[in-house]
């Protein structure tokens, strides 16, 4: 029997791999289908992913996973620093496991960079910094930080990130070297940078305006040509976000 945790666990993974995307109607007949359960432990999940600021609900929308705004990407870059930069400040040195436990992440991360599955791909990225929180000794802090890391993949998406993947695998690489030498500062210092990069690599003025065409119809003629010229230039752009739909459901199972 699939639980209301599963439930969860399974759309924060679904955020991580970037197949639920910000503002994706999460239906509760559908995901009760889905998942084989009653729509009782569907909503139990969906209240504790609210709660944890992942999903959200209006009387007129229903469920829907959250399109945070540029000062909620911005805080949610400011905890993740503070979290992570804190937690290896704080260390008092891994073991031979936790160390090997990180090798082998990076090695599925590098495996995962050669491949096409993009989704496989975005969630070790993210998952990395979870896995270093748990080998670095704080459980409690590591179940806030995937929170925070699930909101920050979903700001990227938003926001059509630039960022390399292949540099952010190589930035984890420098970081576990330097914890591996005991050399705490560096390690810090890289994992600021990191995280800062990452956040500069948003694209801050690309959030989806709600009013778009009806701006666009209304506009005089000339602006309205220059507009249409301008949008047809966008679709052609192969980095433009999918429009958010219930078909990301079916990519749970």
């Amino acid at each position: 029997m699939v639980s209301s945790t599963d439930i969860a666990q399974r759309i924060i993974e679904a955020v991580l791999a970037q197949r639920l995307a910000p503002g994706t109607r999460l239906g509760e007949q559908s995901l009760s289908m889905l998942f084989d359960c009653s729509r009782t432990l569907v909503r139990e999940a969906l209240v504790r992913l609210a709660a944890r600021g992942i999903v959200t609900v209006s009387s007129r929308r229903g469920w829907y996973v959250v399109q945070p705004s540029h000062d909620e990407a911005r805080e949610a870059f400011e905890a993740r620093r503070v979290i992570e930069t804190g937690l290896i400040r704080s260390t008092k040195g891994m073991d031979k496991n936790a160390f090997k436990r990180l090798r082998q992440h990076l090695k599925q991360e590098q495996a995962a960079l050669k491949g096409d599955d993009v989704g496989q791909r975005s969630y070790l990225l993210g998952d990395f910094h979870v896995c270093l929180a748990e080998c670095l000794g704080n459980q409690l802090l590591a179940d806030t930080l995937r929170d925070f890391t699930a909101r920050t993949t979903l700001i990227a998406m938003l926001y059509q990130s630039n960022h390399d993947a292949v540099q952010s695998c190589q930035d984890h690489v420098d970081i576990v070297a330097a914890l591996e030498r005991g050399d705490t500062d560096t390690a810090e210092r890289l994992m600021e940078a990191h995280i800062g990069q990452v956040q500069a690599a948003l694209r801050l003025g690309t959030l989806n305006d709600p009013l778009a065409d009806l701006r666009e119809a209304l506009a005089p003629v000339r602006e309205a040509s220059d507009g249409a010229a301008a949008a047809r230039k966008r679709k052609s752009r192969p980095d433009t976000p999918p429009t958010p739909n219930d078909t990301y459901l079916g990519a749970l199972l």
